[in-house]
């Protein structure tokens, strides 16, 4: 708005001046055409009287005594001293004394081209001269007090006008900046709701919106679902460390506690009988190995964790699940199990991974089913994928044990094992860029399904 109270100010000012020289220019020119028609002949001051042009100068320029107002127009003829004489026997008035006195030396005034401003009784006048034949002289007058009065209505005019327009304007620019600005004002309170805790908060739309405010919010409501995913995803990923130390730290206490407490009794002699000496080395041998089974599962997940680098070779699915089911036939001879692997179903995969995957999958089934429970190991390709799956007809688990079977250290009911087994096929099968997905409800048993990426056809250059 000060830039453009500038421009106007400045575009009055111009066509002000710009009128104001126009306007001078025409009195110039009425001027010097009335100087050259008496310049023109040499005329002497009788000659001129005698011409009887003083008529028409008394008719039209010898009012200026009538009244206060001053004459629009004046002729005042004066000696080479610039006294004012009187003209076609007329004392000279008031106004031709006043104007003979303002010009003082007429001699310069009749040789420039250009007619001067001079003040004659407080009226500004455009004065030229003209010298006579017999070294006299007439001043020739235009008063422009018109003129400056309507420069400064004009002024007025356009200053009142420019004044007029400039509020409506900045009115209407303060309307649209705000109803404009009103966007920007959501972000701003959306941003202050994020930074007090509420990560849920997202900018509004609005139909008034440009088109370049409507892209920052889309961007910055996406910038804000990444930083709420991102720290859910913190949140989620401390609250399983710290259960996953404090479960860690349990497992692993309960097998020290055990071989602590048979170490004390052995060393402060209460163990007398050879039998019950050997019995408390038993004990302490199989906490030993079943804290040395979790050690090891623990540094298993701990690699998954960090990506390691896969030995990628075909392996022969079918084969894997074969191998698995004459394993649990052999601990557990009363089981009937099931293999459903036709022909051979061949992924690039690291063999001793995919085994583990398999085998703690089965190793799941044995531990928390009863021995006479149905199992069905079965592998098939569909639309570019492998997909194994292990199920069972045992008891099955509820929605929410369900949820949280890949968990680590999760046990369903308080049953056996470290509760690892599921979570390192997870890991697993995520390392391979596969998928794991249970299929579970309570009296229905457990299916366990992974699919793998069928990458046989690059096995040969990934082979290691």
């Amino acid at each position: 708005m000060a830039l453009l109270a500038v421009g106007v100010v400045v575009a009055t000012a111009v066509s002000l001046v710009g009128m104001r020289h126009y306007l001078i220019d025409q009195i110039d020119a009425e001027l010097l055409r009335t100087r050259q028609s008496l310049g023109t002949a040499p005329l002497t001051m009788e000659q001129l009287d005698a011409l009887g042009a003083v008529t028409l100068v008394r008719d039209r320029f010898l009012n200026g005594d009538a009244d206060d107002r001053a004459p629009d127009s004046l002729i005042a003829a004066t000696d080479r001293r610039g006294r004012a004489l009187a003209l076609a026997g007329y004392e000279p008035t008031d106004g031709q004394r006043a104007l003979a006195a303002a010009v003082a030396d007429p001699a310069p005034l009749a040789a420039d081209p250009e007619p001067h401003d001079v003040s004659v009784r407080d009226t500004a006048y455009r004065v030229t001269a003209t010298r006579l034949s017999d070294g006299r002289f007439v001043l020739v007058a235009a008063s422009t007090d018109a003129l400056h009065t309507g420069v400064a209505k004009a002024l007025r005019l356009d200053l009142g006008v420019g004044t007029l327009l400039l509020a409506t304007l900045a009115w209407l620019t303060m309307m649209s900046v705000r109803r404009r600005m009103r966007p920007l004002e959501d972000m701003v309170e959306t941003s202050s709701a994020i930074a007090e805790g509420d990560l849920t908060r997202r900018v509004p739309s609005s139909r008034e919106a440009t088109a370049e405010v409507e892209q920052l919010r889309l961007a910055l409501n996406s910038m804000l679902h990444q930083v709420e995913s991102a720290y859910r995803t913190r949140e989620r990923s401390t609250a399983q460390l710290r259960r996953f130390v404090a479960d860690a730290s349990h497992e692993l206490r309960t097998p020290l506690a055990a071989i602590r407490g048979y170490l004390q009794l052995y060393d402060k002699g209460m163990l007398r009988e050879p039998a019950e000496r050997k019995r408390a080395w038993e004990r302490v041998l199989a906490e030993a190995d079943r804290m040395g089974r979790l050690v090891d599962e623990l540094l298993t997940l701990a690699r998954l964790d960090q990506r390691p680098e896969l030995r990628l070779r075909p392996v022969d699915v079918g084969r894997l699940l074969r191998d698995a089911a004459e394993d649990l036939r052999v601990q557990q001879p009363e089981r009937p199990v099931t293999v459903d692997a036709e022909g051979e179903l061949t992924v690039c995969a690291d063999e001793s991974g995919l085994r583990q995957v398999v085998g703690n999958l089965v190793a799941n089934v044995r531990v928390h089913t009863p021995a006479d429970v149905p199992v069905r190991l079965c592998a098939e390709r569909v639309e570019g994928v492998v997909r194994l799956s292990v199920e069972d007809r045992g008891p099955g688990l509820t929605a929410e044990d369900a949820a949280r079977v890949f968990d680590r250290f999760f046990r369903a009911g308080g049953g056996a094992g470290s509760g690892l087994g599921l979570a390192i096929v997870q890991g697993a099968v995520h390392a391979h860029g596969g998928e794991v997905d249970v299929r579970t409800a309570p009296g229905e048993g457990l299916a366990v399904t992974v699919v793998l990426p069928d990458r046989a056809e690059g096995a040969g250059a990934e082979t290691g």
